[in-house]
């Protein structure tokens, strides 16, 4: 893991600056892909090919849920504004298409949306975590709808994704979950400890903005349709329940909020 680590870095630092969007993008989706392969875990993803500029909204579990979704299909993600100042992490996310979100200022939001606008214009698949925090899995939290508004204004389409953990027989694993009082050490400890770990992305259908414009509808949509497919054991004819379990607010790569 360690060296994987280094590795990344160098080519971030050696190789990028050389590098077209797609040459980057083909990096990232190789590393990712790596990663997940010296973490035991398996992708698992039968989603056709998703519209070009669009916005992906997910549930958040894990750390993990970054590089699972760049090992697909590498997208930009949007983190709160601090980051960017981390040792390594902060200079890392700055260089892969990272959009830095500082929140409470409204000029500031109105920049970044325009950013994010700018990105899904040029074809550039953009992620969100609408929750702005992680949960175990078994349930997903209310979702902020306000970084939805750029691809709203934008009319691009927004398409929700289910993110789930599973072990081999296929049942439910919490092995790889970042909330509550996990810390990062004893959540890759126990992912390392799992056996036969995949994680598992489904696409719902689109939403489209342009016959949607309400954020908070869309919002409202994006969530039920998650609800569906990552914990099915919560959605009831179309009502979706919700949960009180701790969840932590993850501020890596790609905390969100709004």
């Amino acid at each position: 893991m360690a060296l994987h680590l280094l590795a990344g870095l160098a080519t971030v630092a050696l190789a990028f600056g050389w590098l077209d969007d797609a040459a980057r993008a083909k990096r990232r989706r190789e590393w990712s892909r790596k990663l997940l392969a010296i973490l035991g875990i398996t992708l698992q993803c039968d989603a056709d090919r998703l519209p070009e500029g669009c916005l992906i909204v997910s549930n958040h579990i894990s750390w993990v849920d970054i590089f699972a979704i760049n090992a697909l299909l590498p997208a930009a993600f949007i983190s709160k504004a601090e980051v960017r100042n981390w040792p390594a992490i902060g200079w890392l996310a700055s260089r892969n298409d990272t959009v830095f979100l500082r929140r409470g200022s409204r000029g500031h939001a109105r920049i970044v949306n325009a950013e994010i606008a700018a990105m899904m214009d040029s074809g550039k698949v953009v992620a969100l975590f609408p929750e702005g925090t992680t949960t175990d899995g078994t349930h997903v939290q209310h979702f902020h709808a306000a970084l939805l508004q750029p691809a709203i204004n934008a009319r691009r389409p927004i398409v929700p994704l289910a993110i789930s953990y599973h072990n081999a027989d296929g049942s439910r694993s919490l092995a790889a979950a970042y909330d509550g009082d996990v810390s990062l050490g004893q959540s890759m400890m126990s992912i390392a400890g799992a056996n036969s770990l995949a994680v598992r992305l489904q696409f719902a259908p689109a939403i489209d903005t342009a016959e949607q414009p309400e954020r908070r509808v869309v919002g409202l949509r994006a969530r039920e349709a998650i609800v569906s497919l990552a914990c099915p054991e919560n959605h009831v004819d179309g009502a979706v329940t919700g949960s009180s379990v701790a969840a932590k607010t993850y501020s890596g790569f790609s905390a969100a909020g709004g």
